[in-house]
């Protein structure tokens, strides 16, 4: 059993403590391994000078912490560095696919390190996102991941802006290359014969709305399409859910201008516009096609599925985790920028163009 590996004298020093025996302290841990307690902490707590210990001898501690069943007291780690280990997640909407999947992403990472976080929902609101701010800074947060927001200023910790747009001083943006994801998007399309192209252009507030579309205008005139004006129908809504498509694209029926393929701002709202199409008689792919953007889950599992542009959103929730902890670590360097590569996903909702 586990408790017979523990040194002697341990469970009786615990006893005489009135500590549950079972409780297997760091000190405990070390004697096991026969290592000062500062070595086996530093390799425990993954600080910057166990970069310095032989992975042989790193290994030897965690297999016997692992065998030991030992487990880090969070208010002695607190109180010892005085750190809380946490960080603040800012998202638009947390019920949202999207902000799922990078959270999953970011979860998996700290997870690993020992980090817990707190959630805030922004909601494009400044006022909001200030507030929330305060109350994370104030609860100790050592660092902040932004999703989907317009940074107003820099944060006093540690920041990873995800789709963040505006340069700031400690402050990481991880951007994706919209350029090469409106042209992989356009030209699936021309190669399929499309030429009459309608778009549901991204809502304001939302931080890639901007981007994107200016890719979109620059990979049409350089394959030369003309993407009309009465083509093109604003999300104004901030819903998370298909109706975000769905209104709009009725909105597009009404004007009566003929077009065989759309090009919508994100998934949610492909799914609520291939709704639309179908309540009009018209069949995706045979008669309009439709491509989303983001890759979410239910993207593959729609009827029919739906071609997108995937960005990789659970390794950019891993990389922005990544690039915080190693910051909040003690990395002075860090990129200012990073860029994400954008891959088309051709699935049903796509054909060629119908005559």
């Amino acid at each position: 059993m586990v408790r017979d590996n523990i040194p002697k004298g341990h469970s009786t020093a615990a006893k005489k403590r009135g500590h549950d025996p079972a409780v297997v302290t760091l000190k405990a841990v070390a004697e096991y391994v026969q290592l000062s307690p500062g070595t086996v902490s530093a390799v425990l707590n993954d600080s910057p000078s166990s970069r310095h210990i032989p992975e042989v001898t790193r290994k030897r501690i965690v297999e016997a912490a692992r065998h030991l069943n030992y487990k880090p007291n969070f208010f002695a780690r607190y109180l010892r560095n005085k750190r809380t280990y946490t960080i603040g997640i800012m998202l638009n909407d947390i019920g949202s696919e999207y902000g799922g999947l990078v959270i999953s992403g970011i979860e998996d990472y700290v997870r690993q390190k020992d980090y817990f976080f707190i959630t805030g929902v922004h909601r494009h609101d400044p006022e909001l996102f200030a507030r929330y701010e305060r109350m994370l800074l104030e609860r100790g947060v050592e660092g902040v991941i932004t999703l989907d927001l317009h940074l107003p200023h820099a944060v006093r910790v540690p920041t990873v802006a995800i789709a963040g747009h505006h340069q700031h001083e400690g402050v990481t943006n991880i951007v994706l290359d919209h350029k090469c994801a409106a042209r992989l998007a356009l030209q699936h399309l021309a190669d399929l014969g499309h030429r009459e192209i309608a778009v549901l252009k991204g809502n304001p507030v939302s931080a890639d709305s901007s981007e994107r579309w200016e890719a979109i205008a620059e990979a049409s005139q350089s394959l030369g399409i003309t993407i009309h004006e009465d083509l093109v129908v604003q999300l104004v809504s901030e819903s998370t859910t298909p109706e975000l498509g769905y209104g709009p694209t009725k909105t597009l029926l009404q004007r009566k201008r003929p077009f065989t393929a759309l090009f919508a701002f994100n998934d949610i709202s492909a799914i609520g516009a291939i709704r639309a199409f179908q309540e009009a008689g018209l069949r995706v792919p045979q008669d309009i096609s439709v491509i989303g953007f983001d890759d979410i889950k239910s993207a593959a599992y729609q009827y029919p599925s739906l071609t997108t542009i995937r960005q990789p959103l659970w390794d950019i929730g891993q990389t922005a985790a990544k690039i915080l902890l190693a910051r909040i670590e003690g990395e002075e360097k860090y990129p200012m920028q990073v860029s994400v590569k954008p891959e088309l996903i051709a699935r049903e909702s796509t054909a060629k163009a119908a005559r």
